[in-house]
């Protein structure tokens, strides 16, 4: 059969092709995110980056695919199945792309946009290119083959293509990147494409379906080849890329560090629960005891490796911890020696669980939950302080981390100002030796309901700071207060550069 005698595409056939590629392309872009985490964190400049490149590939890929329509004859078949191919390929590819050039781009690229944008692109434009190509071949064809009912026909294929990415949404978010992993997930969205390719390009004609066939068995193979690839998680949940580290030779004695995606979270030791290697539960510990001695009662926002609520839990204090993820819990009881019977574990967001608790149950409340290095937007708002607030006794102290570039002090002034408005007094102490990359610095802040002094000075290399010095920059500057509908969080603390781990 030759390309100008192949069979036009069918009403179901065309359909079908949208349906799939949309999908495909959804879950790729989910994909992405996911996949970049490792390297970039899981922030607001890593979704903005995916969403735009992959919006930047499927609008270039449609005028390819317009324009290839005015041109093509009786081919639309065979370039089709061609364009499929070339999906499938491209889709293997950034699996490798990924590991092969992160370490190159982020290290030469010296503001996070910059970087994740530049690692999106070279690992997802052309895949997303690719697949954007399809729609208007299969919408011209539907066009020439019904003149009289083109409207009809149009408006089913573009609703087929939002049904499709609405699908391919929900299944990669609920369904394959918890079941599979990333890596498998690309495998299967690649093997998606091969097969339309290869189903498309048996109607062309016998040599171009021995054709598709011999490429998509390369695919195959290759995709094989890949199914173990790129594995930087030990376990990939709905929320993080966990991984644990033996540190051992490092800390002189049995040890691991975790960590949830490219940001190191916590250690412990396996000997000694109440040994804190990691600087903040350490300090965080220090304040603790000095100011309510061993007899008080604890929530974690946040739980990562657990290593602060172990050591409070083997001298008899009564913890609480709200950790979003229940594999990270799993990970901890598995390879930090975790007990989850010493401690209350909430698996829930910490603010819908915080919220829960009765009034005035807590002496202490400790904020460690981060994406990427910042906190989460929702646990930095006045409202969320008002709420902390309210949960803690009169005499109570709320203990948070956090990390901001030592040159970009705005996050810093914002957080202030934010906890002054449910605390009366807000205290705060500066790590002195970095433990993040460019320049940023880990602080902790103290705030109280009274106005009572703190009990602790210099402790290691944690330095307090000067409190009232710290108000008066803080009014000075342009440093709004945080809300709920208001908290840039990610741009106040994420302009410095990303490291690679």
């Amino acid at each position: 059969m030759s390309a100008s005698t192949e069979p036009a595409l069918g009403r179901f056939e065309g359909t079908a092709t949208v349906f799939l590629t949309s999908a495909a392309s959804l879950i790729v872009e989910i994909v992405a995110g996911r996949m970049l985490a490792p390297y970039v964190g899981m922030s607001l400049y890593t979704w903005t980056s995916v969403i735009a490149v992959v919006l930047a590939g499927l609008s270039l890929g449609h005028w390819i695919g317009g324009w290839a329509t005015d041109r093509l004859k009786g081919s639309k078949r065979i370039f089709l199945a061609a364009i499929l191919l070339g999906a499938s390929a491209s889709t293997l590819a950034a699996i490798a792309i990924l590991p092969g050039i992160s370490g190159f781009v982020l290290t030469r690229l010296d503001t996070a946009v910059t970087g994740i944008t530049a690692l999106t692109l070279s690992a997802f434009f052309i895949p997303s290119v690719a697949a954007g190509i399809p729609s208007p071949l299969v919408a011209a064809a539907f066009v020439e083959a019904n003149p009289e009912t083109r409207g009809r026909a149009l408006g089913g294929l573009f609703a087929a293509g939002a049904i499709g990415s609405i699908v391919g949404t929900l299944s990669a978010g609920y369904l394959f990147i918890s079941w599979l992993g990333s890596t498998k997930t690309l495998i299967a969205c690649a093997g998606l494409y091969a097969l339309l390719a290869l189903v498309i390009g048996a109607q062309a004609g016998r040599k171009a379906g021995i054709a598709s066939l011999a490429v998509v068995l390369a695919l195959g193979a290759a995709g094989y080849g890949l199914r173990g690839a790129a594995k930087f998680c030990d376990v990939e949940s709905r929320y993080f890329c966990i991984r644990s580290i033996d540190i051992s030779a490092q800390a002189g004695e049995r040890a691991q560090l975790m960590v949830l995606d490219h940001l190191a979270h916590s250690m412990s030791s396996r000997d000694n629960p109440e040994s804190l290697l990691w600087p903040y539960p350490y300090m965080s510990d220090a304040i603790a005891r000095a100011e309510k001695g061993e007899d008080f009662s604890a929530f974690f926002i946040g739980g990562g490796a657990f290593s602060l609520p172990r050591a409070w839990a083997a001298r008899g204090i009564d913890t609480t911890v709200a950790e979003i993820d229940p594999e990270v819990t799993a990970m901890a009881e598995r390879e930090f020696w975790f007990d989850p019977a010493t401690t209350r574990v909430i698996h829930r967001d910490a603010r819908i669980a915080l919220k829960d608790e009765p009034a005035e149950s807590f002496d202490v409340i400790v904020g460690d939950a981060f994406t990427d290095v910042a906190v989460p937007p929702h646990l930095v708002t006045k409202e969320f302080a008002a709420l902390v607030a309210s949960r803690l006794k009169p005499d109570g102290i709320y203990i948070l981390h956090f990390v901001a570039p030592s040159s970009r002090p705005e996050a810093l002034y914002a957080m202030k100002k934010t906890l002054k408005t449910a605390f009366t007094r807000t205290d705060m102490w500066l790590d002195g030796s970095p433990i993040y990359p460019d320049s940023r610095r880990s602080f902790l802040f103290v705030a109280r309901k009274t106005d009572t002094e703190p009990t602790m000075g210099a402790n290691g290399t944690w330095h307090p700071l000067d409190s009232a010095e710290i108000d008066r920059r803080a009014a000075a500057s342009d440093a709004r207060v945080l809300s709920d509908d208001y908290a840039p969080i990610d741009r106040l603390v994420g302009m410095a550069g990303i490291g690679v781990d």
